[in-house]
């Protein structure tokens, strides 16, 4: 059936006031990080800057060590990113191939481990780090973001196992291909949308994560970059408004950049492997 012209129109109206409701914290976050102190104290704020400046992006990187925090963060969320997809690809595949009680019961601890809050899990990962000489660490911190972002990872991947057809590997193994054979060549390219797609999550969890890297860094060369932000906050709580939206900004440019990396690998590739060269 053909959709209804006002039908369509209504359609369209919903997802631009969906894409606006998007848009606006970070078009506001851009639009306040290019404004000077008079500006940001106006009583009739403005969405474009009338005198736009650099001046709170220098300001902010002479306050604070935001590179260096940078680099910590992009250590900890790529090293979470890579350790998490790489165990759990391989648990993925054997939890959607077998299904049997255990796979279930790991399927359901999965989906139980989300609901647990940080405050409740804190003070057990503090005591396990201490034990291991890993609190205010940068391997600590990647280890815990690991753990965090593990289950989730895990159940990604398992619905994009159960998406691959079965008869694809079965067709593979008549043809006299092994199972590592089958894995490699048919499965895995079946996979790496759903790899890409749970790698940008456990980039995007990990860089943006706060509240751990609070409690197990202590030494201001080992914080990270949402920790380093909020020293544009004084004792009073009264923000630096125009070097906090400054260097905000520049936080949400690696995810930007990462998404863009891997999305063609995330929405292309859906088929690939599945014809026989």
């Amino acid at each position: 059936m053909r959709t209804r012209p006002a039908a369509r129109a209504g359609q369209y109206t919903a997802l631009l006031a969906y894409l606006i409701f998007l848009a606006f914290p970070f078009l506001w976050l851009l639009s306040t990080a290019f404004k000077p102190p008079r500006e940001l104290g106006s009583l009739h704020p403005t969405w474009i800057p009338r005198h736009p400046t650099l001046g709170n992006f220098r300001q902010a990187f002479d306050e604070q060590p935001l590179l260096h925090a940078a680099l910590n963060s992009l250590l900890a969320a790529l090293g979470a990113a890579v350790v998490a997809v790489l165990i759990a690809t391989p648990m993925a595949y054997v939890m959607a191939r077998h299904r049997g009680r255990l796979a279930r019961a790991a399927s359901g601890w999965v989906v139980v481990s989300q609901a647990f809050p940080f405050v409740l899990i804190i003070i057990p990962l503090f005591l396990v780090l201490k034990e291991l000489r890993l609190i205010d660490s940068l391997a600590g911190l990647t280890l815990v973001y690991v753990v965090w972002s593990l289950p989730f990872a895990l159940w990604m991947l398992v619905g994009y196992v159960r998406a691959v057809p079965v008869e694809l590997e079965e067709a593979a193994a008549v043809d006299g291909a092994g199972r590592l054979r089958t894995l490699v060549s048919v499965t895995a390219p079946l996979l790496a949308p759903g790899i890409a797609a749970t790698a940008l999550f456990a980039f995007v969890t990990a860089w943006n994560e706060f509240f751990f890297a609070l409690v197990l860094l202590k030494s201001p060369g080992n914080q990270t970059l949402p920790v380093v932000l909020t020293h544009f906050i004084g004792a009073e709580g009264v923000a630096d408004l125009g070097p906090l939206a400054a260097a905000a900004f520049l936080a949400t440019l690696p995810s930007l950049v990462v998404f863009g990396l891997l999305q063609r690998r995330i929405t292309g590739g859906l088929i690939a492997g599945a014809v026989k060269s």
